[in-house]
């Protein structure tokens, strides 16, 4: 028995019989591209408009390029579309994430386990020195900007200066910590001009070894790699103040973290403090805790006890176990020492409960709410034009005709159709996902999520779990093994992100195979469309891919109806017909006289009129179907032949 018939037979027993796929072709459209926003080139799609959509003629419809929209059907003109859009799709048991993803997955981790909240993610770090605020200073961020960081002596060796200067071969980790600094310098620099360049060097760090422990008494034994770079920046810039006499940067970095105290010089101590709180993002990524101690940066193992903190020349300072540092005082101000005291502890939050379920697709004002706030923070929509009438349209509404879960190992716990899989934390809605759930692959339809926890990346969290559910799935139906991410275009730097769940494949829009993204990429580098199997296995070349994907999909031109907008990926909005600011003329071929079609191949294609289905060759000797033969040779090329004949097409 057939895949399908399989599905058939179980959507009957569980009492969803009488279930039929039925579109109304709306033909080619065009409009203003949601993504280069070309106003000499649209953006031109062909649709349907579904009735009702059984799953397993959805995910063939996939295979061919299409994605749907609410209850729009849609698929680009490949050859003729400003931006070409290639299907993407992951098979979930060779996935491999990449580091920046199970970063993403440690730091939601992080902050269920109440370690984290999002305080010094570098996104936010920017918004709190509210550079637009202080572009006019002669802050240290400015004199930071176009850094140019040569290669120097301090780079090559890893010393430290503790009487007895011994070069020192950097390992791995090493250099990994000293790429870290040299991150979290730039971080606190304003990206633009700068009265004059200011030459940093490369942040030298020094492994302590158990000799030097033992040498330098009261040196605390979880003390694992050290860094003065903070004095050479003070000094650096210090030079640089005088020169050009202007505020202290120590100042300009006292008054963005809100203290009144000012400083009438740089301070090594007070650099180490902002490079240490900006380090404590990657502890997780080198497996150490980062510790400023009058000006030095020491990074202490994490597995160690922390009763008390030592620097590296062996003063030993008592502090509470949460406590990054409790600085000695040396003269200078004790008030400003407190503050950065105050400032830099660890601070540990109270955990919390993330929640994950998946529901039918239906209205929930929550989810509207969250969408609303989602929208105008994110993408800048008034709040008057989120239209609660347009979310339920395309985000609710859906032509999959449901299939009930059964114990036939045919069908997921949940079954298949449209869903939202929820993301819930502490019990309060933080995060939606709307996806199609098909024989074949979960398809990732659209993403929203609440501003207020940018910090966890929770778009690209959300991807990681629906690919998890995808496995997890897998146990009660073998035949899920794919994850669609939509679309995938190549010119759209927004796109580019999809490509890092590999292994994944894109879809040759002439021959509906496969390809390796590996093989589709150094294509795709150098034309925007192309027949992908051409450059994969023994395919033979064609001489003009577009010829053979206007003859193999049918996609003549006809007038255009309405008009579709593209908002964040896969969202389109069918629109009425009527005129609009975002509608553009597109040209159209002269229609092919119906004569000179062969109805052979129309012959199987199912009609449904007035509740009614007829095959076309029942209905062809009535002379109306003359008219008729022309869009059903299109509609034959555009979903293919097999497709065609399940499909009913509808007439109004």
């Amino acid at each position: 028995m057939s895949r399908r018939a399989e599905l058939v037979e179980s959507s009957s027993r569980n009492g969803n019989s009488g279930g039929h796929s039925l579109v109304e072709d709306h033909g080619v459209q065009g409009s203003i591209c949601g993504y280069c926003k070309s106003t000499t080139r649209p953006s031109i799609v062909h649709g349907f408009l579904a009735y009702s959509l059984r799953i397993d003629d959805y995910q063939d419809l996939l295979d061919r390029g299409w994605r749907r929209s609410g209850k729009f059907l849609y698929k680009p003109e490949m050859e003729r579309t400003c931006c070409p859009s290639y299907t993407i799709r992951l098979k979930v048991d060779a996935f491999v994430p990449t580091k920046e993803q199970k970063r993403v997955q440690r730091r939601i981790q992080r902050y269920l386990d109440g370690t984290y909240d999002g305080s010094r993610t570098v996104g936010n770090i920017q918004k709190e020195y509210n550079i637009n605020s202080i572009r006019s200073s002669s802050s240290m961020e400015n004199m930071f900007a176009t850094i140019e960081v040569p290669e120097t002596s301090a780079s090559r060796k890893a010393s430290c200066n503790t009487g007895n200067s011994k070069t020192v071969e950097v390992d791995g980790t090493a250099k990994i910590i000293s790429s870290k600094i040299d991150d979290a310098v730039k971080v606190c620099v304003e990206i633009g001009k700068s009265p004059a360049d200011i030459n940093f060097p490369r942040a030298a760090v020094k492994k302590v070894t158990a000799d030097m422990k033992k040498k330098l008494k009261g040196v605390c034994r979880d003390l694992e790699y050290t860094s003065s770079i903070s004095f050479q920046i003070a000094a650096i810039v210090k030079r640089k103040l005088v020169i050009e006499n202007t505020k202290s940067a120590c100042d300009i970095l006292l008054e963005v973290e809100g203290h009144k105290e000012t400083s009438l010089d740089v301070s090594p101590i007070v650099i180490a403090e902002k490079l240490a709180s900006k380090l404590e993002m990657y502890e997780g990524l080198f497996g150490l805790h980062v510790k400023a101690c009058n000006g030095h940066l020491n990074f202490m193992s994490l597995n160690g006890p922390e009763n008390s903190v030592q620097n590296f020349h062996g003063e030993a300072f008592p502090v509470k176990e949460c406590d990054i540092l409790s600085t000695r005082k040396t003269g200078g101000d004790c008030k400003r020492d407190k503050a950065f005291d105050n400032n830099t502890k660890c601070q540990h939050h109270e955990k919390h409960k993330l929640e994950i379920r998946m529901k039918r697709s239906v209205f929930d004002r929550e989810e509207f709410a969250l969408y609303k706030k989602y929208q105008v923070r994110v993408h800048n929509d008034k709040p008057e034009e989120v239209y609660k009438s347009s979310y339920i349209r395309f985000l609710v509404e859906s032509p999959l005709i449901f299939v009930p879960p059964g114990n036939d190992n045919l069908t997921p716990p949940i079954g298949f159709g449209s869903f939202h899989q929820q993301y819930l934390i502490d019990g309060k809605l933080v995060a939606v996902g709307v996806v199609d759930i098909l024989p074949g692959c979960l398809s990732s339809k659209y993403m929203f999520w609440d501003p207020d926890l940018a910090f966890l990346s929770l778009g690209k969290y959300s991807a990681l779990e629906e690919i998890k559910w995808v496995q997890e799935a897998q146990k009660h139906c073998p035949t899920l093994q794919y994850y669609y991410l939509g679309y995938y275009i190549h010119s759209c730097p927004k796109m580019r992100y999809k490509a890092a769940y590999h292994p994944s494949e894109l879809l040759c829009p002439v021959r509906y195979q496969w390809i390796p993204f590996q093989v589709a990429k150094p294509v795709l580098d150098k034309t925007a469309y192309a027949c992908l199997s051409d450059f994969c296995g023994d395919a033979k070349p064609l001489l003009n891919p577009a010829d053979e994907m206007h003859d193999s999909t049918g996609l003549d031109d006809q007038e255009m109806e309405n008009d579709l907008e593209f908002r964040d990926g896969d969202f389109v909005e069918f629109k009425s017909s009527g005129s609009s600011d975002d509608s553009m003329d597109v040209e159209y071929g002269t229609e092919t006289p119906a004569g000179d079609f062969d109805t052979d191949d129309i012959n199987e294609v199912i009609i449904q009129f007035n509740n009614l289905r007829f095959r076309y060759k029942d209905l062809k000797a009535f002379r109306f179907m003359d008219s008729l033969a022309g869009d059903l040779r299109k509609y034959v090329k555009i979903v293919g032949p097999e497709l065609s004949e399940r499909i009913a097409y509808h007439l109004g």
